[in-house]
């Protein structure tokens, strides 16, 4: 006998959808007994729901789901990539506009790290940028300190494996060399924990810079450090192939970033 799936979407889907939390963080709230369903508390993220059906939140009810919005977000350096930092350190959270609505990052840059990262309202958006399968080459400008020669990267060109991980093939360009450190642009397609880093680590080198300059088709361009810019929904219709029900970015599509705090 066959078993039919029921219809509509998983319940941590539609919560993430809906710009609350990203699916793992709602499959989180459903296991702490905060999510209700029709009046019934509800514990497992294993169930699917329609739009008939009524979910509550914390005692508040779910909000449509907003059209899925993508943002360019010029990330300095000592800024951490999450929302909560147990060692009290600044997040990129802390310097967003204030107008921005909620937004989880496709990715991560490091601590100490600079550049592109981009942010999104969409958890499913996430995940799909995410994936391995995307594709999409990241590339990045590497300092390096030391004198490399070109065949100083001959490795990084095949592929390494470093602590039984395999990194696959890097495209990597000597720049110049300026003193006592070195310039190469370097680009990948999967974004490993501090690829990049290890990497030259493992041919005697030391990052001591690294700045992404693009992830798949959106660039870094002139974007001011800390300084957040929306994609055009036509821009999303035509890489992605989204939906083009959301309303369109207004003219003044820059937002200023708040102002950084000075730390002692």
């Amino acid at each position: 006998m066959s078993t039919q799936t029921p219809e509509g979407d998983r319940i941590a889907k539609v919560i993430a959808r809906a710009g609350l939390a990203s699916r793992r963080e709602a499959e989180r709230l459903i296991e702490a007994g905060r999510v209700t369903v029709n009046g019934a508390k509800i514990t497992s993220p294993a169930l699917n729901v329609s739009a008939a059906d009524r979910i509550v939140v914390d005692g508040r009810p779910l909000d449509a789901p907003e059209p899925a919005r993508l943002w360019l977000y010029h990330k300095p350096r000592g800024r951490v990539t999450t929302s909560r930092d147990e060692q009290g350190r600044a997040t990129i959270y802390d310097d967003l506009p204030e107008d921005l609505p909620r937004v989880m990052s496709v990715g991560r840059l490091d601590l100490n790290s600079e550049g592109l990262l981009l942010l999104t309202n969409d958890g499913a958006l996430k995940r799909k940028l995410e994936l391995p399968s995307t594709g999409w080459l990241r590339r990045y400008r590497v300092r390096v300190n030391g004198t490399p020669s070109d065949a100083t990267f001959e490795p990084l060109r095949r592929g390494l494996t470093l602590d039984g991980e395999r990194f696959q093939p890097m495209m990597v360009t000597l720049d110049r060399q300026k003193g006592a450190n070195a310039w190469a642009t370097v680009s990948i397609r999967e974004g490993k924990n501090r690829e990049i880093r290890r990497a030259m680590e493992a041919v005697g080198l030391v990052v001591n810079r690294l700045i992404r300059l693009s992830y798949g088709p959106f660039q870094l361009g002139n974007l001011a450090p800390g300084a957040v810019e929306e994609i055009r929904a036509r821009v999303l219709r035509d890489q992605l192939g989204m939906p083009g029900d959301g309303p369109a970015p207004q003219a003044s599509l820059k937002s200023r970033p708040k102002p950084q705090r000075r730390r002692s």
